[in-house]
């Protein structure tokens, strides 16, 4: 009766769910303390019920249930104990529990840590954050079951997809649905702000820790997929510009948009409606993201069997949420009014221009990702759109956001010192040029190269400067506050991710070749020597491996063993054997037995590759130090504000204390 109890707890969770959405908010319309009161108890039983249901569902796969439909679909006898539990989430019911589970997760940490919030403006945060859940419950309840039963039980699953029996499974999609869920705290934030009229910029200062977190979680995910990707696809890529990546890649640059507006609205007062609309964004993006990879209506290697009757109802449900927010936003965004007045070359302008890029950015890669469908919509066909279309594209909309980056935090609120710009503008010049002639003189020759050197010190000796900037002129004890050293640990993340990404690209060797045991080829400056292929085999698998011994200059540097594995169901799966190095990959792709004793492989040098997931640790590093500021803890309850309150001058435009 296991799984049973694992139904009933979600059934309960659903009720839990419609009362944690109803109560808080009807107590905050009415003004009544017990029943706001009410929320915290709800969201509390709400994660028992789920964390149970998620429980449950993680049993029945140790002990092989085959009785239960999911498991029985996605498990199998032969299955490490490891892999069975990462499968858990490995398909659609089970990762759409695991969401509800870290939504819930989400809210009760807002339980924990919110107590200080205005009491009515906490209760419309949990009754947005009950909606958001209710929907979610109701969606799995109806559609997407994990606890289904077969009956008689199979004696043996199925299998878990090869491609997923990885490591990867067990920390890529809960880092990706941390930061796609967090956001809907911010959402929530947004909503609640809209409801109670209370639309000064105190709100944001409240919302702000949270979405540093979100956007980090998210900023990991994705370099965690990155990574799975270059090593578990055998196509030695870090990014393809899949559907699915870009559902992803989408509210990642919404999100690095609203911290930024986040930071002027809570220390200028300025840009309010645009940041609760990007607050609403975020969120949308990423309900959009799950309606795209459970619709099934993209085919991706990441995307989930296509089920119509599922993404109609996630459909529907992003219509009423994202079309309830935008009406909310409509009829209260005119009272949004304020802010401090900024001249055109200050902070602000600088950091606009940052919020327009990334925007763009974000419309460009939704436009891209969606167009195949509306081509078949309108019987045109699917057209591909592929990297030929986003890489320039991204490329030039990054342009003036990677240009304007290092004088950021250098300006001023307000009016920036065109002086301060002046010179630092002639030392970040000097530093750049400076790199481009030693990577020049050390063997940089392409366009490419030497774009992707300079470009990478423009930021970070940005970076440099404000640090010594810093040093000189803030008092001691304030010159690098949390907030501070989180913006220049995500700022220089993007240089040494600009660094990796175009070096890697310019700089890249790959051969396919055709390779006899003994025989050899040359790949850079890597000699590849190719021995031949032995049998091996695993918990559930066998596999062909080969092995290879790289050279350089005669001198032996490592042997590697790709291998070609055939799982029980007889799917077979590529596993590519790599010497990771800081500052280069030597990467090994086994491919087909072509006949006469000969193999396909594909023989990869990739120079620098590492530094672009580096770069993207050093920005989720960033985010999450931004959180520890002081500046962001509640000291006591703040009384709920009204429209039509003055907002609080910032301080004049001066450089301590002032930049997340």
């Amino acid at each position: 009766m296991t799984p049973e109890l694992g139904q009933l707890a979600l059934i309960l969770a659903l009720i839990l769910s419609a009362l944690q959405c109803v109560l808080p908010l009807t107590g905050a319309w009415k003004n009544s303390r017990p029943l706001m009161a009410t929320g915290r108890s709800l969201a509390a039983g709400q994660f028992v019920f789920v964390a149970l249901a998620f429980g449950i569902l993680a049993w029945a796969f140790w002990i092989n249930d085959f009785s239960v439909a999911y498991v029985a679909q996605n498990s199998n006898l032969t299955l490490p104990w490891y892999y069975r539990l990462a499968a858990v989430w490995g398909a659609h019911e089970g990762s759409l529990l695991l969401w509800m589970l870290i939504l819930n997760l989400w809210t009760v940490a807002l339980v924990a840590l919110g107590g200080k919030l205005p009491e009515a403006f906490f209760a419309r945060v949990i009754g947005v954050l009950g909606f958001v859940s209710f929907g979610f419950l109701l969606y799995m309840v109806t559609t997407s079951n994990p606890f289904v039963r077969i009956l008689p039980a199979p004696p043996n699953g199925a299998d878990l997809n090869p491609v997923l029996q990885d490591p990867g499974l067990t920390f890529h999609p809960p880092l990706l649905y941390m930061g796609y869920v967090g956001f809907s705290v911010a959402f929530a934030f947004a909503i609640a702000s809209l409801l109670g009229g209370e639309l000064k910029a105190t709100w944001v200062r409240w919302a702000r820790p949270w979405t540093n977190v979100a956007w980090g979680f998210l900023t990991v995910g994705i370099v965690a997929g990155s990574a799975w990707a270059y090593y578990e696809l055998g196509w030695g890529g870090w990014w393809f510009w899949d559907p699915v990546e870009n559902a992803s890649f989408m509210p990642w640059l919404i999100g690095a948009a609203l911290i930024h507006a986040q930071a002027i609205t809570d220390k200028r007062g300025g840009l309010r409606a645009w940041t609760l609309l990007l607050s609403i964004f975020g969120f949308a993006f990423s309900l959009l993201g799950t309606f795209l990879v459970r619709s099934g209506l993209l085919t991706s290697v990441h995307a989930f069997a296509f089920a119509p009757t599922r993404g109609l109802f996630i459909l529907v449900y992003l219509g009423v949420v994202i079309g309830g927010s935008l009406l909310l936003y409509a009829l209260r965004a005119p009272k949004v009014t304020g802010g401090q007045p900024f001249a055109l070359a200050s902070r602000e302008t600088l950091m606009v221009v940052g919020n327009l890029m990334l925007t763009v950015a974000c419309a460009m890669v939704l436009l891209g990702t969606l167009y195949p469908l509306v081509g078949e919509a309108l019987n045109i066909g699917r057209i591909s759109v592929g990297p030929p279309y986003f890489g320039p594209l991204f490329l030039l909309l990054m342009t003036p956001l990677v240009l304007a980056m290092p004088f950021g935090p250098l300006s001023r609120w307000g009016k920036a010192d065109l002086k301060v710009w002046a010179r630092a503008l002639v030392k970040i010049v000097a530093l750049a040029v400076a790199a481009g002639i030693i990577g020049f003189v050390v063997g940089a020759r392409s366009f490419y190269q030497l774009l992707g050197i300079t470009a990478s010190v423009w930021v970070m000796a940005g970076v440099a400067l404000f640090a010594i900037k810093r040093w000189r002129e803030a008092p001691a004890g304030k010159r690098y506050p949390f907030e501070m050293v989180g913006m220049m640990l995500a700022h220089f993340g993007v240089g040494v991710f600009i660094a990796g990404a175009i070096l890697t690209r310019s700089m890249s060797v790959e051969q396919d070749v055709s390779m006899r045991p003994g025989s050899s080829v040359e790949v850079g400056a890597y000699a590849f020597q190719f021995r031949g292929v032995s049998e091996t085999k695993g918990p559930n698998w066998l596999a062909e491996q080969g092995s290879v011994s790289i050279t350089r200059d005669g001198k032996p540097v490592v042997v590697l063993h790709p291998q070609k594995r055939t799982y029980a169901g007889g799917q077979v799966q590529t596993e590519a054997a790599i010497q990771a190095g800081i500052f280069r990959d030597l990467y090994v792709s086994l491919g087909d037995r072509i006949g006469d004793g000969a193999w396909s492989l594909r023989v990869y040098d990739k120079p620098f590759v590492r530094w672009i997931w580096a770069g993207g640790i050093l920005m989720m590093l960033g985010s999450f130090t931004v959180v520890l500021d002081r500046r962001f803890r509640l000291k006591r309850a703040v009384e709920p504000e009204t429209t039509h309150a003055k907002p609080e001058p910032a301080p004049p435009g001066k450089l301590a204390d002032d930049h997340a």
